[in-house]
């Protein structure tokens, strides 16, 4: 006899290297390919430091997922979490926090699919550029999940294997005696001291860190998640850390600090300088990976403002779906037309810093949970954090904002107004519902 909780849970099919390659697939990849210019413009030669802070911030917020994951194996995440521990109105702040983020993360990529990399190929107007690649990843993603993911399994290994060209290539470089090493100790610039740098260099590199949060939706599918789950999310981190350092190291040896800091293309300029494959070669690689990104932040918005809008708590229009596809194309062009504003109307480093400020909102939620929610006992085994890691994490996340500049608070601080409001909204209707039900039973 199969038993109530066996038909309706999932399948637990996915094991710790199948989990740990879905993290390193969603982590590793475009963040760094346009920003590490970026990160070196703030932090000086030594861009590697800030990346590796980032790390270590990002490893202490992972603890928090890793803990709430096991003891709540279930989809719905960070959402789900807020929603436990703090109500229905910390849970929809959160979730509209991360809907939010994703579309400013799509508006960030497409001025990073328009700059430095596609000018390898051919010269055209930013404004073409980001409609016309938004408009077909949108397509993409409309005519099925499935077409998307066959696209970014293929997209995951050429922009791995295009990081590791960079560092072999970086190393060739220094190998050669023609990089200079003293530039990995230059750390601040004119307008930033040392301090100041890491700090404000780590609100842009944690960028490159972020989308392990979005892991925690399959843990309800993890076979025996109390002990793959920590194993993969701690695993894939820090094979990205290293990657990113090394990334840091011999982009930072390999180029003057100027040339990275002004190009959108930075780690092509490391290829460039190794002479040995064409630069358009990793151009192209560096386009696939942005796009693939894209595409992938893309789905994750466009689905979850699908879910909001089922659940009631975003308009009905969002849940139309396409005959015959069955994807959710008024979600999808909503989303994308948002990316398509913020990316015609912002920059690359000011989209990335407002996308972690937004999650540095949900992190908070996420480190703060873990501490409220420990009186809670689910009754089975998990994986469970030192109570120094949730505190260094809030910590970590308050310190962040306050290196936000003012304007990326500025773009920020609107999507939380309207969280603010639309999730005070939400927790009213909530409250209003059993009142109704228990009015119409008292009628009959």
């Amino acid at each position: 006899m199969t038993s109530t909780d066996e038909r309706t849970s999932l399948r637990r099919s996915v094991t710790t290297t199948g989990l740990f390659l879905f993290i390193l697939g969603d982590v590793l990849g475009a963040g760094v390919y346009v920003l590490a210019g970026e990160i070196a413009g703030i932090a000086g030669g030594a861009l590697w430091v800030p990346l590796v802070v980032a790390l270590l911030l990002a490893l202490l917020t992972a603890g928090s997922y890793a803990e709430l994951a096991t003891k709540y194996p279930r989809a719905g995440g960070s959402s789900h979490y807020a929603t436990r521990a703090f109500g229905p109105f910390a849970g929809f702040l959160v979730g509209f926090c991360m809907l939010s983020a994703g579309i400013v993360s799509v508006g960030a990529l497409a001025l990073g699919f328009a700059g430095d990399y596609l000018g390898a190929f051919v010269s055209l107007p930013t404004a073409l550029v980001v409609i016309v690649f938004l408009g077909l990843l949108a397509a993409l993603n409309t005519r099925g999940i499935s077409e998307s993911l066959g696209a970014n399994r293929v997209a995951t290994v050429i922009e791995v294997g295009g990081l590791l060209m960079v560092i072999v290539l970086g190393a060739i470089v220094i190998g050669r005696g023609e990089g200079d090493l003293g530039r990995l100790t230059e750390l601040g610039t004119p307008e930033n001291g040392p301090v100041a740098a890491v700090l404000a260099g780590t609100v842009l590199a944690f960028y490159s860190y972020v989308g392990f949060e979005t892991s925690v939706n399959i843990a309800e599918e993890t076979k025996d998640p109390a002990r793959s789950y920590p194993r993969a999310l701690f695993g894939a981190l820090l094979v990205t850390g290293v990657v990113y350092a090394l990334i840091g190291v011999v982009a930072a040896a390999a180029v003057p600090t100027a040339e990275l800091a002004g190009s959108t293309a930075p780690l092509a300029l490391v290829v460039e300088a190794a002479g040995i494959v064409p630069p358009v070669v990793f151009s192209a690689i560096a386009l696939i990976a942005v796009a693939n990104g894209a595409l992938l932040t893309g789905i994750m918005s466009s689905r979850l403002a699908y879910g909001m809008a089922t659940d009631a708590l975003l308009p009905q229009v969002l849940t139309r779906i396409l005959r015959g596809r069955r994807t959710p194309w008024v979600a999808i062009l909503v989303t994308t037309a948002l990316s398509i504003v913020l990316a015609l109307t912002g920059t690359i480093d000011v989209l990335a810093g407002t996308m972690v400020l937004l999650l540095l909102v949900v992190f908070l939620s996420v480190n703060a949970a873990v501490l409220v929610l420990r009186r809670d006992r689910p009754g089975h085994r998990h994986y469970r954090v030192p109570v120094v890691l949730p505190i260094g994490g809030l910590v970590s996340c308050l310190l962040l904002m306050t290196q936000v500049e003012w304007a990326v608070w500025r773009l920020g601080l609107p999507f939380l107004a309207v969280a603010a409001l639309l999730a005070g909204i939400a927790a009213w209707r909530r409250r209003r519902r059993p009142a109704e039900e228990a009015g119409r039973v008292d009628a009959a």
